[in-house]
């Protein structure tokens, strides 16, 4: 048995890649900035036993030590995503791309080059920051002086897992990952289900619809849960998303699927 981390806030939680084999329908679940597919896990074990096979990459630079994701770039974890990605399409009919924060920014990288894959599910996406431009502006002369930040506070903190400092060319990494996501916005054709938490004081409240406005997709819908806040696959509604993300594929995995807007 691996020991716990003490480098991860809650080293107790099991943040193991999984792969859940069941049915035909894939998802690809990718987890956010600093986290561990603890974030996923929750929705997972929810989707598995209705015949939903599931899979979670950790990836690089995150379990370990907060200087290792200082050494990724965003290409790293895009790489790692595509590879379960790959190993899913092996083993099943459709393939769905669920992300949560800079999770869902993979997800969207992913919709851009594999238009083959079903559909995207984007939790909370990290398209926008609540950061102000100040503060953007100074992280590269911060991080000369040191390598990460404490975390004002983590959501969802019990049934999170993950760095509790920010390490800060990591946060440099996820910058240009996002002008990268953006950027290719409207190669993605697929259906596209954005979640965002009322009380998210991480992303921006314009998130979702930057990314809805962009997407060349037919089918788009948004939803907000009320009572959720930056991490909403692990938060108090989690049965909810669970519900609504399960909505969505059912409602885009049949042939002749109707466009619809919402």
């Amino acid at each position: 048995m691996t020991q716990p981390n003490p480098n991860l806030h809650n080293p107790h939680l099991n943040g193991e890649p999984f792969f859940w084999q069941a049915g035909p329908i894939g998802i690809l679940m990718v987890h956010g900035f600093t986290a561990t597919p603890v974030e996923v896990r929750m929705v997972a074990e929810r989707l598995h036993p209705r015949g939903y096979t599931v899979a979670a990459p950790l990836l690089p630079g995150h379990g370990t030590h907060p200087d290792d994701l200082n050494r990724t770039r965003w290409q790293d974890w895009v790489a790692a995503a595509e590879e379960t990605y790959q190993q899913l399409r092996k083993t099943c009919q459709k393939v769905y791309l669920l992300g949560e924060s800079m999770g869902a920014l993979v997800a969207l990288a992913l919709a851009a080059e594999h238009r083959e894959a079903e559909g995207v599910i984007a939790s909370a996406p990290a398209i926008r920051l609540q950061i102000s431009p100040v503060q953007k502006a100074l992280l590269p002369v911060l991080s000369l002086f040191t390598p990460a930040v404490p975390k004002g506070g983590l959501d969802a903190d019990s049934h999170w897992q993950g760095y509790p400092v920010n390490p800060l060319k990591g946060v440099q990494q996820l910058f240009l990952f996002q002008k990268e996501v953006e950027r290719r916005l409207p190669e993605i054709v697929q259906p596209v289900l954005v979640l965002m938490g009322r009380h998210d004081t991480t992303v921006h409240p314009d998130a979702g619809k930057i990314i809805l406005d962009r997407v060349s997709s037919t089918y788009k819908s948004l939803a907000w849960f009320e009572h959720s806040s930056h991490v909403i696959l692990i938060d108090q509604e989690v049965d909810a998303a669970t519900e609504r993300i399960e909505r969505f594929i059912q409602d885009t995995s049949n042939d002749g699927m109707p466009a619809m807007l919402s």
